[in-house]
């Protein structure tokens, strides 16, 4: 290794003292020197399979022993070779083939399994449905009533089953083991007679998590008391849960009170049921008959201990909850049965609790009958006593508990909307009448308000007129006007009127809505109706209503209590409003944005309107009010960055002003184009990455202008055209990181030269090369550190190839922008042993041999290159020698440090691809041309066990050389 190192060492010598003899590039005339391979023709495929023809001893052939035979047949597949895998039904291909013979294709059953997965994703999901219409999606509901309605009040239970000592406990205490049935039936009698005040424990001052734990532990012990067949004990938690529901001691809680007994109702209610269809279906077919009657017994029992319930509440919840179980019975009738009921709840004479009493009825009623007419029933008994709401009685108890009458009414939606939902399920056999019926009824404000909730809004939307009418006339205490119409700006979002009513009915609401004095009862009806609004009407009603808007809020302090509701008057309005450009131009669109007084909020709104506008806008825009107006909210956005703004808000607000940038357009009017970007890069002056793209697009326009002219400038666009590289040239330095820089001088030096502007191009070219020195070797990219080096070498690889067609500036001298190049190579910081420097001599050397050539391999229409410009000139191709002289000392003083460093891998590798080149490009009629091939050859052939053997030639013919 020593000797090799020696010989280029002193080869190095040589080359500074005959530079000019050592390296001399030679154009080769490769279509004349190749060697072609002797060519034979075949008539066999190459991938057939082979056979062998077996002879045996006596030199005969053997004979075909036919399909059966395996050990002597006539052929013999060479199968080991893996080409010929792929000709004998292997290959993925004929496996397809073959499957969809035998079987299936494998894409064919993938759709099979696919459509049957998706059938039974559907049935499944119709189940769902079904059971959820069946239900009215109650568990929906109660989650929000559980939300809703909370308390910070403290609360009570009575009970018999919660006492200090035994809660949590097995409840077992007291429970006999009785083997013979009739001791077992007396005993059970006496539990139920045994049902003492005496006995019921009182828990007191309990907060609202402490009351649900306890709920839940009854619903737990009567769960557990059922499966140790202890049924009265489970009747008698039933009994005294459905009593909890006549406490009104907390009246806010009530509903959830109602969701959480009701719970353990339906449980209870489940236990019974599924405990007689197991009796009743048990058993061999024989004695079916036999176990279906006692199962009709055991049912009847079931409801005589219910009926001998003393009071009317529980009595009544017990017995719905086990409604279902009259299927057992087959004498009765569901309808009569929910008849009896809702004439059993008039009994009740607390309308609140009425009203859940009644709700829950129609809810089980629901899952074992369609007909509605009890529940029409239902809510005729509720408007009979409606009136009780508002008596006196009421009021005291009210006062007491010190709850106001809004909120007292609104304890009552869950139920009547519930109610009103079943009436209007999958019909409306009953609406018409109940619509007529609440006309009559004083203080109807909170049926109203039902009645929007509950009802379709295909309804509705039938008698919006009617209904407007109904509202505009309510005065009901605890029901604001407010409360109403925003209840039915929320139906009308969904369906609206017929066209001929909409311009009626919007009027006639508004002339409600208008006389709402409270600002914060007005944004928020107006919220609700500004989608309405934006839906149905044209651009000039949304320009009226933001007028209105900005009338009424004109005042920063009520502003700033409604911001909220002017960010989503405002997304509502963005959102369904078809053409985004037309209401920009809106006079009023601005002076609603300027609402916003809070920075943070108006930031918010400005970043959602380019959001939508980017989504829903046009391809291109060239209104100049639409752009002036979104120039206006993009800088607001860009003057609000600051040095603490975060990496994700600049590069956020950049994509969305960079994508407004793109969408201006002016067709062939270039002039105004310019000006745009001209004008664009004085507005976003803080934010880089719209300066890239005011790069992009001003490059991108000088090729328009280009392609306009089939590159055959006037004088007019010439000078067109070195006004938008002057712009670029002007506008990359403001931005702050260097390889962004970098990558536009190099693209704008680019377009620069397709248009012939070399001035432009040199400046380009060498700005693009200073920068290289400025470049750090390591950058943060992705929240990691990442090397230079290779991002640097594939730069200047691209920047030879570019100035490859470069011709030379007068001014500065032969190959003047390579020799630029060459010295900022040693300017760049790269790694210790770094790869980088060779890569890139050894890729100068490439080019400089494409400067000897006679032509070019390409070039650019227009742009005379160095081959037309010097013809080569002896003393250019002298030059050109020179700097083939210079390249190869660095790449040899690079060869010389990594043997050093023994990285000998690198140190062969870069040996082989110099050695090529010089084999490639030099004369190797020089002796100490063809000695350095040689040597370098040499000290590659020293390691070349660390490489590849493909990346090696064959070392004989080296050596017969």
């Amino acid at each position: 290794m020593a000797k090799f190192r020696i010989c280029i060492k002193t080869h190095v010598t040589a080359v500074v003292d005959e530079s000019s003899n050592v390296m001399e590039c030679v154009p080769r005339a490769y279509e004349i020197s190749k060697n072609y391979l002797q060519s034979f023709h075949t008539f066999d495929h190459p991938l057939k399979v082979s056979t062998v023809t077996m002879v045996d001893s006596k030199g005969t052939r053997v004979p075909n022993l036919g399909s059966n035979s395996s050990s002597r047949s006539s052929s013999i597949s060479l199968l080991n070779d893996p080409l010929l895998l792929t000709l004998d039904g292997t290959d993925p291909l004929s496996q397809f083939a073959r499957q969809e013979q035998e079987l299936i294709d494998p894409l064919t059953q993938m759709v099979s399994e696919y459509e049957t997965f998706q059938k039974s994703k559907t049935k499944k999901r119709d189940k769902d449905i079904n059971l959820t219409d069946d239900s009215f999606n109650w568990n929906s509901k109660r989650l929000s009533i559980l939300n809703k309605f909370t308390t910070s009040e403290k609360l009570s239970i009575s009970t018999s089953f919660l006492s200090v000592s035994n809660v949590g406990g097995t409840g077992t205490d007291g429970i006999k083991v009785h083997t013979v049935v009739s001791d077992k039936l007396k005993f059970r009698l006496e539990q139920l007679d045994d049902f003492e005040d005496a006995s019921i424990r009182h828990l007191m001052d309990l907060t609202q998590q402490d009351y649900i734990q306890r709920i839940e532990q009854l619903n737990q012990e009567l769960v557990q008391s059922w499966h140790n067949d202890q049924r009265v004990k489970a009747l008698k938690i039933a009994i005294q849960c459905s009593k909890i529901l006549s406490d009104t001691s907390v009246l806010s809680f009530y509903p959830s009170q109602f969701v959480l007994i009701t719970d353990i109702l339906d449980i209870f209610g489940k236990l019974v049921y599924e405990r007689l269809k197991q009796k009743a279906n048990s058993g061999p077919e024989s004695s079916r008959k036999l176990n279906t009657e006692s199962a009709r017994d055991t049912c009847q029992n079931w409801f005589f201990k219910v009926a001998s319930i003393r009071e009317l509440l529980p009595r009544l919840y017990v017995e719905v909850a086990i409604l279902k179980c009259y299927e057992f019975l087959n004498e009765c009738s569901y309808e009569d049965i929910l008849q009896r009921l809702t004439l059993m709840i008039r009994g009740i004479g607390d309308p609140l609790i009425a009203a859940y009493v009644r709700c829950y009825l129609v809810r089980i009623g629901a899952s074992v009958t369609s007909t509605k007419e009890y529940v029409y029933n239902n809510f005729k008994d509720f408007l009979t006593v409606y009136h009780m709401i508002f008596a006196g009685s009421i009021r005291s108890e009210l006062n007491r508990q010190r709850v106001d009458m809004t909120k007292y009414l609104s304890l009552y939606g869950p139920a009547v909307n519930f109610i009103l939902q079943a009436v209007a399920f999958k019909n409306n056999l009953y609406t018409e009448e109940i619509l007529k019926q609440v006309k009559t009824i004083k203080n109807n404000g909170p049926i109203l308000m039902a009645i929007l909730q509950a009802f379709k809004p295909e309804f509705v939307a039938a008698h919006a007129l009617e209904i407007v009418s109904l509202l505009s006339q309510s005065h009901t205490e605890g029901i604001s006007k407010s409360q109403l119409f925003r209840a039915l700006g929320l139906s009308m979002s969904t369906c609206a009127p017929l066209c001929e009513e909409r311009s009626v009915f919007l009027k006639e609401s508004f002339l409600t809505i208008n006389t709402f004095t409270d600002p914060s009862e007005y944004i928020t009806c107006v919220e609700t109706w500004s989608q309405f609004i934006a839906n149905n009407f044209p651009i000039s009603e949304v320009n009226r209503l933001l007028n209105e808007i900005i009338l009424r809020l004109s005042s920063t302090k009520i502003c700033e209590k409604h911001f909220q509701q002017l960010h989503n008057i405002l997304d509502k309005i963005l959102q369904h409003q078809k053409n985004i450009e037309l209401l920009l131009i809106q006079e009023n669109f601005l002076p609603f944005l300027d609402l916003f007084h809070k920075d943070s909020v108006k930031l918010e709104a400005c970043k959602h309107i380019l959001t939508i506008y980017k989504r829903n806008s046009h391809e291109h825009t060239t209104d100049p009010v639409v752009i002036s107006a979104l120039m206006y909210i993009g800088k607001i956005l860009n003057d609000s960055l600051t040095a603490l703004t975060v990496a994700d808000e600049k590069r956020q607000i950049s994509q969305l002003i960079s994508n407004f940038i793109r969408k201006v357009y002016f067709g062939r009017d270039l002039e105004c184009q310019l000006s745009f970007y001209v004008e664009a890069r004085g507005t976003f002056s803080n934010l880089d990455t719209v300066y890239g793209t005011l790069v992009h697009n001003v490059n991108k326009l000088a090729m328009e202008t280009y392609n306009i002219v089939q590159g055959n400038h006037t004088r007019k666009t010439r000078a067109y055209v070195k006004a938008c590289i002057a712009f670029s040239f002007i506008t990359i330095p403001s931005i702050s990181c260097i390889r962004q820089q970098m990558n536009l001088y190099l693209l704008s030096g680019q377009v620069a030269l397709v248009n012939q502007c070399m001035g432009q191009a040199d400046a380009c070219f060498e700005a693009a090369l200073n920068l290289i020195a400025e470049l750090p070797s390591v950058l943060e990219i992705d929240g990691k550190m990442k090397s230079m080096d290779s991002y640097v070498v594939s730069y200047l690889s691209n920047m030879l190839a570019t100035i490859v067609i470069v011709p030379d500036s007068p001014e500065q001298g032969v190959l003047y922008l390579l020799r630029h190049l060459l010295q900022v190579i040693q300017k760049f910081p790269f790694a210790a042993h770094s790869f980088g420097p060779v890569t890139v001599y050894l890729n100068a050397l490439d080019m400089l041999y494409v400067q000897s050539l006679e032509d070019f391999p390409y070039h650019i229409t227009g742009v005379i290159s160095n081959d037309e410009l010097y013809g080569r000139d002896p003393k250019f191709l002298n030059e050109v020698n020179n700097l083939c002289v210079y390249v190869v000392e660095q790449i040899l003083q690079q060869l010389k440090l990594l043997g050093a460093a023994q990285l000998y891998k690198m140190q062969t590798i870069f040996s082989l691809e110099l050695m090529l080149r010089i084999v490639r490009y030099a004369n190797l009629n020089k002796e100490q041309t063809f000695q350095l091939a040689i040597n370098l050859w040499s000290l590659a052939r020293k390691h070349e066990s660390l490489l590849d053997p493909k990346h090696m030639v064959s070392s004989t013919v080296c050596d017969e050389s």
